[in-house]
């Protein structure tokens, strides 16, 4: 009996033509306008956002998002609040950038820096820009992402998928965001203002709003790696 042909979609239809653009336009937003997305919007996000794959099905995240002048009180009471604290994250922190992870970070950071004018070197500057994340960027939301304690990484993990398709799910509806663990570095001021229970970690949070286009901080892109560098094939 001959084996029924199985049909291939080519690697090119609408369906990757999509998704391969908004991968290419979604990018770390550096600076937004202040006036808010709406809520039926920022419902379809989190619902796009909801189909994210997990380990049995756990869906370990929760969602806070924040909205008006809850946003501003965080924003002003967390940026306060960094200047005379340690960083005491839920979820330790990288060990070590080392090589090319390091490259890539110096790179990204390179970037960031030429684009709002800061001279390499210029630790003022630079400081005052870190800063710029307590201040989610001017963005006029913050959803703050957290996992169930006991999953342990592979609930952060599954949380990374859902950040990643919030991301996404974003673009498609034309508003900007930028993950920043920076927010996480700080997890008991976030647990605190939130009322987040003891066993809830804070993975990130996900500031989000419309982008400025005309601020010099979103007007560069980083690099990614080739196939060959991160890919290793066996078998013929």
């Amino acid at each position: 009996m001959l084996s029924q042909a199985i049909a291939v979609p080519p690697i090119d239809n609408a369906e990757t033509v999509t998704l391969e653009r908004l991968l290419t336009e979604r990018h770390s937003c550096r600076a937004f306008r202040g006036e808010p997305v709406a809520r039926p919007a920022i419902e379809r996000i989190l619902s796009l956002a909801q189909r994210s794959g997990s380990w049995c099905n756990a869906q370990p995240w929760q969602v806070i998002v924040t909205m008006g002048a809850e946003t501003d009180r965080f924003r002003s009471l967390l940026s306060q609040h960094v200047l005379g604290d340690v960083k005491l994250p839920d979820i330790p922190f990288p060990r070590e950038y080392r090589g090319a992870y390091l490259e890539r970070r110096r790179e990204c950071g390179f970037q960031l820096y030429e684009s709002v004018g800061i001279a390499r070197g210029d630790r003022e500057a630079s400081g005052r820009q870190a800063l710029e994340n307590f201040r989610l960027f001017g963005a006029p939301h913050v959803a703050i992402v957290t996992t169930e304690e006991a999953l342990g990484t592979y609930g952060a993990v599954d949380c990374g998928a859902f950040v990643a398709n919030f991301t996404l799910a974003a673009r498609s509806l034309g508003v900007a965001t930028i993950a920043q663990a920076a927010i996480a570095a700080y997890s008991p001021f976030v647990r605190e203002f939130f009322s987040i229970p003891a066993d809830r970690q804070v993975v990130c949070g996900i500031s989000f709003g419309y982008e400025d286009q005309q601020h010099g901080a979103n007007n560069f892109r980083t690099s990614r790696a080739s196939l060959s560098e991160v890919v290793t094939w066996f078998g013929p």
